[in-house]
């Protein structure tokens, strides 16, 4: 789990987050995202009941992509809201390493991480 301060606090600031956001997107995943100067980067997983009935498959996509972000979370640019929305139970059965070069591949595209 990411820290709290990388975190969406209430359902209200996800919605503002949508309003003018960039997207990102793959065959499984989709990567919106916005800039915002008040916070540090914060990041939120949707995992909708489309992509899969049974709350233990979605739960563990949801864990699996928040443990990519606590991995990397000080390459990730500061001041931005994420919104990381799944659109295939694939990710719940494929190797973490399938999972982090899809993901590192959104972030890249987005110019989302850290130049060193």
């Amino acid at each position: 789990m990411i820290s709290k301060e990388h975190r969406f606090r209430h359902r209200f600031s996800v919605r503002g987050a949508y309003r003018g956001a960039k997207t990102v997107r793959n065959n499984s995943i989709s990567l919106k995202y916005n800039s915002n100067p008040n916070h540090p980067w914060r990041a939120t997983v949707v995992v909708s009941r489309k992509v899969n009935k049974s709350a233990v498959v979605r739960n563990k996509i949801r864990r699996r992509i928040y443990a990519y972000l606590e991995s990397n979370s000080n390459r990730i640019k500061p001041a931005h809201d994420l919104i990381l929305s799944v659109f295939d139970d694939k990710l719940a059965n494929i190797d973490y390493l399938d999972i982090k070069s899809d993901l590192d591949d959104l972030f890249t595209k987005a110019n989302l991480f850290l130049t060193d």
